[in-house]
């Protein structure tokens, strides 16, 4: 019988926190799992655990929480990497081991120095080595797509013999074109004698921009597992992207006849979720979670859609979960039982204790904003997420500056309980700011990046700051909102501050 069903491998813990500055902190990573858990994910490649005892560590608190997905861990084909994915992933209700090795000539010949004979041997004896512990193995040949064909079939073959389940094909530096790939896929189809017993996966990279359409061709040559991240993160130029792969293959079921369990409702909220934890912000023009996705200017498009979406729309907003400005509207007269049923309505369900928190902050925000857009209610409550558990907390912020006078902050700020008041000056109001916190936390933030954005539009908008620093030789991303971007700021680095307490502790 025909396999309509494809698999969606995401491995943005893994390979999309290898993108320069991603780095996700072990709780940012268990709250990314859950969310990629809700979302339907087939597999979740949790890290890399031999690497370091950090990541050792948040794959198995991932193995530990997460009962509906595979979780998945990386190893090179060697023992003590293999014996880490064993012992980091025991706790997972579903497991998988992840073993690689690199085939292409120039990786033989110049990385690993071996022949091609050799590198079957160090395949098989992994395989079968994990094999012995484990049941669900995938083996990758790295640069899969710059392999010769007859060596890949060969070793394909050995390690599908050895016990490997599924075998993957990597475009590691994202060289192929989508004919070319998918010719990869159907040769791999039609000459591996044994391939039955195995899934072919893709793993594809958008160095030339192609690592969805080069997926895409893989699985319309046979591949039934999709290796992905959201919002593409990656290393040099990304992965590809799973909202793009996995919204192409359900808009154009008509072509692929293909399906996945991917609830995609849910891509909106963890688009967000990854953007904040890595600082990487989305595109307006992305496909699929862009802010520009689903809006229209010209004139003809606004008067086409006007009367009849689907003239200029292949997709609902709200089926990737975009929030709709017409359901707009929450005001400062609203309740708690209609800001509750606005949340459930945006798939956001929060503890008591947590409601309350949020419900007061949207009506502070009510005071200052006429009209409340889903987006600032999805604001309100990451900003409250990151809020959770803090070492310090913004209790007031007093700022004067001007185009002649020397920019002035005065923050009050809470910890443990115990009030401090700070002044300071600066070469602008955030620079001020900065000081004043820096004052009273004794901890000195080098700023690295800087970023603002409107997350509705208006005057009055609620502004989203997200800031990388360096603290004692440490990378962390702070976030924070506020209708005053100097509030935001200040929230923005107390919220660093913060993260970087929690990781020392």
């Amino acid at each position: 019988m025909k396999n309509n069903k494809v698999l969606i491998f995401d491995t943005t813990l893994r390979d999309g926190e290898q993108a320069p500055g991603a780095t996700m902190s072990p709780a940012e990573k268990l709250e990314i799992a859950f969310s990629l858990e809700r979302l339907g994910v087939d597999i979740i490649e949790a890290g890399f655990p031999v690497s370091s005892k950090g990541d050792f560590d948040s794959v198995y608190n991932v193995a530990k929480h997460i009962k509906n997905s595979f979780v998945c861990g990386l190893a090179r084909s060697v023992t003590k990497d293999i014996d880490a994915v064993i012992e980091a992933v025991k706790p997972a209700k579903q497991k998988r081991i992840h073993i690689f090795l690199a085939t292409s000539k120039i990786h033989l010949q110049h990385k690993l120095k071996k022949s091609q004979d050799e590198i079957v041997a160090m395949a098989v004896e992994s395989v079968k080595y994990a094999r012995k512990r484990m049941d669900n193995i995938e083996f990758s040949p790295e640069d899969a797509s710059r392999t010769e064909k007859e060596f890949l079939y060969r070793i394909l073959e050995a390690v599908i013999k050895a016990g490997a389940t599924t075998v993957n094909i990597p475009d590691t530096v994202g060289y192929s074109t989508p004919q070319e790939y998918g010719a990869v896929i159907a040769g791999i189809a039609k000459n591996v004698p044994n391939i039955g017993k195995a899934v072919i996966s893709t793993h594809c990279h958008d160095d030339l921009g192609l690592a969805v359409a080069n997926s895409l061709g893989g699985v319309q040559n046979g591949a039934r597992q999709v290796e992905c991240t959201i919002n593409g993160i990656g290393e040099r130029a990304g992965n590809a992207s799973m909202e793009e792969i996995v919204m192409a293959i359900k808009t154009r079921s008509d072509f692929y006849g293909l399906s996945t369990n991917i609830k995609t409702k849910e891509f909106y909220r963890i688009s967000r979720m990854v953007s904040k934890a890595t600082g990487f912000i989305v595109p307006p023009n992305k496909a699929i979670i862009g802010a520009n996705a689903f809006r229209h200017e010209s004139g003809i498009h606004q008067d086409g859609i006007l009367k009849e979406r689907r003239t200029y729309e292949i997709m609902n907003p709200e089926d990737v979960g975009v929030p709709s400005h017409e359901g707009l509207v929450l005001g400062k007269h609203s309740g708690r039982h209609a800001f509750k049923d606005r949340l459930k309505g945006l798939g956001i369900e929060l503890p008591e204790v947590d409601l309350d928190r949020a419900f007061a902050r949207f009506k502070d925000l009510a005071d200052k904003k006429k009209e409340i857009y889903d987006e600032d209610l999805v604001a309100i409550v990451e900003d409250q997420g990151h809020m959770a558990h803090m070492a310090y907390a913004l209790v007031d912020l007093i700022s004067t500056s001007g185009t002649n006078i020397a920019p002035e902050v005065v923050v009050t700020i809470d910890h443990k309980g115990k009030k401090q008041t700070k002044k300071s000056t600066g070469d602008g109001p955030v620079d001020a700011c900065y000081k004043a916190i820096e004052s009273v936390t004794q901890l000195k933030a080098n700023l690295l990046d800087y970023s603002i954005k409107a997350v509705t539009q208006g005057k009055d908008a609620l502004g989203e700051v997200t800031i990388k620093v360096a603290i004692e030789g440490e990378t962390v991303i702070g976030r924070g909102a506020s209708t005053d971007i100097i509030e935001a700021s200040a929230k923005a680095y107390i919220n660093a501050i913060n993260k970087f307490v929690a990781q020392k502790k």
